[in-house]
């Protein structure tokens, strides 16, 4: 599996979000994606999600249009995007993982149920099953959203700052979950803030300042020369 970014130009406007990007992300692995504010991270997951149309450029994964093959895409937002007044449960927002998955017309099959139960009994939400989403800690919330992706089967998991807010037992638990799924054969792209993080946790790491600053292991791209060139000051 290969996800193959090429020459990718986003603009809004007369403004320049994504310059020139071209970089073929890892078959698996936790990427980290690095960069000052406004240098294109969150607009460089909607790209690669197909809902951002570019000015140049193209997103493909194992040589094929994103568009052809959503369901192997899963998408964790930032924590202020979601909407905790809509009363859903943990169960049905896992349910919603599927959804991709089954068409217009096919209802829940033995095999969709299974996947719910295994992803909630992986993430450990069993008993949290019937609480409504907006009752949960940060912490939790995050492992249902990791849970939806994980009945989902998606092969490409992509988060925007998934660690904001967390406290750091569940910074900490969400991070090694990632770094297992990487281990385990899926593709993870996460936009971080904490190079600490980056350093002891990903297997890659990408940094933006509209163009690519450098792509590679976190120990080269996470060197002081590279961080200043992004973002313009020493950044430890």
């Amino acid at each position: 599996m290969t996800l193959a970014i090429t020459d990718l130009t986003v603009r809004y406007g007369a403004r320049t979000a994504l310059d020139r990007i071209t970089c073929t992300l890892p078959t698996s692995g936790f990427v980290g994606l690095l960069g000052p504010n406004g240098s294109g991270k969150s607009t460089l997951l909607r790209a690669i999600l197909d809902w951002q149309a570019p000015a140049s450029g193209s997103v493909r994964l194992d040589g094929r249009a994103v568009a052809d093959q959503r369901a192997r895409f899963a998408y964790l937002p930032q924590r202020d995007g979601l909407d905790l007044d809509f009363p859903a449960t943990v169960e049905l927002v896992v349910q919603l993982g599927r959804f991709p998955r089954l068409g217009w017309w096919r209802g829940f099959s033995a095999s969709d149920h299974a996947a719910v139960e295994t992803a909630l009994d992986e993430l450990g939400l069993t008993g949290l099953r019937r609480r409504p989403l907006a009752e949960l800690s940060g912490g939790q919330r995050q492992r249902v959203l990791l849970a939806r992706a994980q009945a989902q089967g998606a092969d490409v998991v992509l988060l925007d700052e998934p660690l904001t807010g967390l406290d750091a037992t569940s910074r900490a638990d969400l991070l090694d979950r990632l770094a297992e799924w990487g281990e385990k054969g899926r593709l993870v792209l996460a936009v971080l803030h904490d190079l600490d993080a980056v350093r002891s946790h990903c297997s890659q790491a990408l940094l933006l300042d509209t163009r690519l600053v450098a792509a590679g292991p976190p120990v080269e791209v996470c060197s002081a020369a590279r961080l200043t060139e992004a973002y313009g000051r020493a950044v430890a």
